[in-house]
């Protein structure tokens, strides 16, 4: 595959506007794709609307070049990457309507020796059903066109080189699809690109992010644990990684993000019976989130009957981790919300979101004044910000996240 294609990304958010950003800066021609209108706008700027390191260089150099432009309809290609959001719906049951929706939205394009790939988190089998879908509107293309799927492996924060340099599990419905899409990533990729099929690329996404998810919930449990026998939890944790063979992750405050706290949802609620360990660990992860609330709210009486005074509260961070913007699936947006219902209007709580400079619905303060005014101090999420305060004796501070260690 040469570069002399036409690439159509649908979904400009947190991996769709990078994803094609950088496409574009190995001279293909993309035509990015988004409902939202301001987003369209932005982009056709050279402009970002999420915080990630480079990003808006990349965006802005390859608008300028003539090869990235955002449109709210989908254009024709060559390529078409679904980079659409998985939600799932209150019962944890995983979403693929957005999917669907962008399949069939490219469908009236799609032509002979096309390569349709699904980049979205998906349930195992998503693929199988796109390409049914396709197939039953375009009959025609049935073994002419490629379909295949490619998860992302990148982390918040440094999305612009991991998207270059990890590796890549892509499978396709046939070989010759998985083929021809590792044809494609290749001309961007430098990391190893791992040929299977397309349940077991979809499985692997999946088994990645619930095997970190229950990693950190025996690092939350331990801090539960720890908190009950008087016991520093990152000391004991530093202590124990001195084993040659363990290496014991930093508890939190809880799991968030669009990919640990979402997907193992997908696995248990296709194989509720065999995924006992998985769900387990997802329910751990969701309580610690309580449990800090419940900390806070305790914190808040205990100073209440000994100063005779409502205290003014400091909660610090509300993204889902540390140094970025994404609130998605939050534990310490939950917190806050938590404590602020808790207050019933009443005493002095400050939220802050150094990555933030405004938000719709919480009112922010600068982390600097925050820290000053406060009388509790709790730390919801490690910014690199925070960990350039000085200690204040006098105050009380809770710390979930490990700044202070």
């Amino acid at each position: 595959m040469t570069k002399n294609i036409v690439v159509t990304t649908l979904g400009l958010g947190y991996i769709g506007l990078p994803t094609s950003a950088l496409v574009a800066s190995a001279g293909v021609r993309v035509n990015g794709m988004d409902v939202n209108k301001k987003i369209v706008e932005t982009i056709n700027k050279g402009e970002i609307h999420i915080v990630e390191p480079e990003l808006k260089d990349y965006v802005a150099d390859a608008v300028r070049k003539g090869y990235l432009k955002a449109f709210e309809k989908v254009q024709p290609a060559d390529v078409y990457l679904v980079v659409v959001p998985t939600p799932f719906k209150g019962n944890h049951e995983p979403d693929i309507s957005f999917v669907e929706a962008a399949t069939r939205n490219t469908i009236p394009h799609l032509k002979e020796g096309d390569l349709f790939i699904i980049e979205s988190t998906s349930p195992v089998g998503t693929t199988e059903k796109m390409r049914d879908l396709i197939f039953m509107e375009r009959p025609e293309l049935k073994g002419k066109i490629h379909v295949a799927y490619c998860p992302e492996r990148v982390l918040p924060g440094n999305v612009m080189y991991e998207l270059v340099n990890n590796d890549r599990v892509i499978g396709g419905i046939d070989e010759e699809s998985t083929e021809k899409a590792v044809e494609f990533y290749s001309l961007f990729v430098k990391g190893t690109l791992h040929e299977t099929n397309a349940r077991t690329a979809e499985m692997c996404k999946l088994t990645e992010n619930a095997s970190r998810d229950v990693q950190i919930a025996f690092a939350n449990e331990l801090s539960l644990i720890c908190d009950k026998a008087d016991i520093d939890v990152w000391e004991l944790i530093r202590l124990a990684n001195k084993h040659p063979r363990v290496n014991i992750l930093q508890p939190g405050c809880g799991v968030g993000g669009h990919c640990i706290a979402v997907d193992p949802y997908f696995i248990v609620s296709d194989y509720p019976l065999e995924s006992q360990l998985i769900g387990k660990a997802r329910e751990i992860n969701n309580y610690k989130s309580f449990w800090v609330a419940e900390k806070i709210q305790n914190a808040r009486l205990e100073f209440e009957l000994k100063n005779g005074r409502k205290p003014v509260i400091a909660l610090m961070g509300l993204a889902f981790k540390p140094n970025i913007d994404d609130l998605r699936e939050s534990p310490a947006k939950y917190i806050a919300q938590k404590v602020l219902q808790s207050s019933n209007g009443e005493g002095d709580i400050l939220l802050v979101e150094p990555n933030l400079k405004e938000h719709p619905v919480f009112k922010l303060t600068d982390y600097k004044e925050a820290y000053q005014k406060a009388d509790i101090v709790a730390f919801l999420v490690a910014h690199d910000e925070f960990k350039e305060l000085e200690k204040i004796e006098d105050k009380l501070v809770l710390d979930f996240c490990g700044v202070h260690n």
